[in-house]
């Protein structure tokens, strides 16, 4: 893909300041109170943002495609069956069950469609290198992903507004974890447009 490292190094940046907040999340929020469904999605979004730092920083992918795609294959099945369970998992809902199970297939073809390099062992994928011309197989996938994660943190970032601006009481963390949804999908969705563009 050859991202640039200039931008490569504000994007690792970026997704690791994001652990942050949804460490603090699963830290410090009652998910007694608020259900098993939040936890989930906010476990969800710290795995998408120490895969997203790895597969954009300029030091190394430091887990072989494999293992991240095994990660997210359980996480897409996991979310997959909490969607078509008759009632969501309570605190969840069946849009953020979608959105995390789409999230984890989109990973999951974005490990399997980047280039692959390490001098013929083919198992790290290869996005930040100026040598890098090929972009993901299958682009009309990419496509796809690319206009999903741009109306995803569209539609989010203006339900947040909407919500702050009406002062509705909101749930603890709420805010948070819609602006950690904003960000992260305008990150999947760079990611994809750089494939994209090559």
């Amino acid at each position: 893909m050859g991202i640039p490292v200039v931008a490569a190094w504000p994007a690792t940046i970026c997704f690791l300041a994001l652990a942050y907040p949804c460490l603090a999340r699963l830290g410090t929020l009652n998910y007694r109170q608020l259900g098993p469904g939040v936890r989930q999605a906010d476990l969800a979004s710290l795995l998408m943002t120490v895969a997203m730092a790895a597969m954009v920083s300029p030091v190394g992918f430091p887990v072989p495609v494999a293992g991240w795609q095994a990660v997210f294959v359980v996480t897409a099945c996991w979310f997959t069956v909490s969607l078509l369970r008759a009632r969501p998992v309570r605190g969840g809902s069946r849009r953020c069950d979608l959105h995390h199970g789409v999230s984890a297939v989109a990973m999951v073809y974005m490990l399997a469609a980047m280039p692959h390099g390490d001098v013929g062992h083919r198992v790290w994928p290869t996005m930040v290198d100026p040598a890098t011309t090929a972009g993901f197989a299958v682009p009309v996938l990419a496509a796809l992903g690319l206009a999903y994660f741009a109306a995803d943190g569209a539609v989010t970032a203006r339900g947040a507004l909407r919500a702050r601006r009406d002062g509705a009481a909101a749930a603890s963390g709420t805010l948070s974890r819609a602006g950690c949804r904003v960000v992260m999908s305008a990150g999947m969705a760079g990611m994809f447009a750089a494939g994209l563009a090559v």
